[in-house]
């Protein structure tokens, strides 16, 4: 096994990172898979901007960059597995225009357990402090059932001409390692593999492979961004597939695997989540041509005005195309219009009983607008109470409001929320008598990423000045507070 690769990138998409002012920039994500000879193992993807990374002078006149690599698995404080490398970036004659990503992709054996997994990124050329990136993993391919790889999402391939780390089913991959998928990506590629087919359901046996993209919001597929294929069972049988998304609205949604038996009874299946930007795309009213309100709760809703409200109301749980609706077509829809939207938007959450959905969701609202409700923001137009009507009242929520480094700040814990968990976000306000306290940060899918966003928090006169590193108050995230300034410790820490 090579010790390290070292892959130049032309620097097309580069959307999230974490790091710091004058530090490195970088992405990690990781896959886990299962060899049937070898067993489980995963495979770590690990891109770095490379205009972040400081260039020397070689002595053939060119300039080269070193970032030490390091990787800790960890099962109950013990090391149970680790690498530690130098990544080298390639040999340039020019530093003053550099575009292109340093890409790394290790390939690990793991036995099967929950580990937690310490990146630490050091630029052998600086003397900023190294980076560390954490997170968890949760190796689980049982023998005794059908089961998936997670899914890897492929930004392009080619057909491998020899064995290498990059390949897998005959294909050399590079992974695309964003969630983000703006509008001039018109199509997502994906692979995974199914495991155990032949064993629990004997040789050449035929079952069904579902891929679909999926509203987060209703938990439904998409139109016409469903696929089923028959399959026959082997020992691993590889999901290898695209969806053209270019029509696809923009919103949040999951793209799913699901392997079903001859019955289309779910075996097993898993989903990663995707974000998709797409402003081109006008709704699509498909799903409200055969609404027939008679009968309905909302036949009674006829005042244009006092529905239009109801309608944006829902902003903060619509899916998609909801949202397109309501930006788009609420000033301009007829009443029948609205009436079949509102309809559909709540027999989508609740088939059998739409109105109470509606009359649940609506007294939360009214609840939102007594708290979180500002002098020029109704409660769900304000930040809070947009995280609030779509992720539920939060398990643990800290408030700072008289802190004299830090502006008044919130930090709300949900220990499950909307299929992740642990989910965390951060809000502060510059004028606390206004009640609009604005999301600075969050750990959840598609919101707010800022790895600075205890700088941001912090009074101006507080704040780090970028390129002074021996500034008491440049600070890395969630490290260490200065004293009496507590962001990291509230962060980081239950109470």
């Amino acid at each position: 096994m090579k010790k390290c690769i070292s892959i130049v990138v032309l620097l097309t998409l580069f959307s999230t990172s974490f790091g710091m002012k004058g530090s490195l920039k970088a992405y990690f994500t990781q896959a886990s898979f299962y060899s049937p000879e070898n067993g489980p193992y995963i495979e770590t993807y690990l891109s770095i901007l490379g205009k972040s990374v400081q260039f020397v002078g070689m002595e053939n006149g060119k300039y080269k960059g070193t970032v030490t690599v390091t990787m800790l698995f960890k099962q109950n404080d013990s090391i149970r597995e680790f690498r530690k490398y130098d990544l080298h970036t390639i040999e340039i004659e020019d530093t003053a225009n550099i575009n292109f990503i340093v890409f790394d992709q290790q390939r690990i054996a793991l036995a099967p357990g929950k580990y937690d997994l310490e990146l630490e990124l050091d630029d052998k050329n600086t003397d900023l402090p190294s980076f560390t990136e954490k997170s968890t993993l949760d190796i689980n391919f049982e023998s005794k059932n059908i089961s998936l790889s997670d899914i890897e999402t492929v930004e392009s391939y080619t057909d491998a001409t020899e064995s290498s780390l990059m390949a897998k089913s005959g294909y050399d991959f590079l992974p695309f390692q964003d969630y983000y998928y703006p509008q001039n990506i018109k199509k997502i590629t994906f692979y995974a593999e199914v495991y155990n087919a032949s064993t629990i359901l004997g040789n050449e046996t035929p079952f069904a492979v579902a891929t679909y993209i999926q509203s987060v919001e209703t938990g439904k597929p998409i139109d016409n961004f469903f696929r089923i294929k028959r399959e026959t069972s082997n020992s691993v049988n590889v999901v290898f597939s695209e969806f053209d998304i270019s029509e696809l609205p923009s919103g949040n949604y999951n793209l799913v695997v699901s392997i079903r038996d001859k019955e289309n009874k779910e075996i097993t299946g898993r989903s990663i989540y995707i974000k998709r930007s797409n402003p081109g795309v006008k709704f699509s009213t498909v799903a409200l041509q055969n609404v027939v309100i008679a009968n309905s709760f909302v036949a009674s809703l006829n005042q244009p005005d006092t529905l239009r409200e109801f309608i944006r109301m829902c902003f903060p749980i619509g899916s998609g195309n909801e949202k397109l609706f309501i930006n788009s077509n609420l000033k301009t829809s007829s009443l029948l219009n609205m009436q079949q939207f509102f309809l559909n938007f709540w027999s989508q959450r609740n088939p059998a009983n739409p109105e109470s959905a509606w009359a649940t969701y609506y007294n939360t609202v009214l609840g939102v607008e007594k708290e979180f409700g500002s002098i020029y923001k109704k409660g769900y137009e304000t930040d809070r109470g947009r995280v609030y009507l779509q992720y539920g009242s939060p398990n643990e929520r800290t408030i700072e409001a008289l802190n004299p480094w830090t502006y008044p700040y919130e930090i709300w814990h949900y220990y499950a929320a909307a299929e992740q968990t642990n989910l965390k976000f951060v809000f502060y306000t510059r004028d606390k008598a206004l009640n609009d306290y604005l999301l600075a940060h969050s750990t959840a899918n598609g919101e707010v990423k800022n790895v600075e966003w205890q700088n941001e928090i912090k009074r101006k006169e507080y704040k780090y000045r970028p390129n002074d590193i021996d500034n008491e108050l440049y600070k890395r995230p969630y490290e260490e507070d200065i004293w009496g300034e507590h962001t990291g410790e509230n962060f980081n820490i239950r109470r």
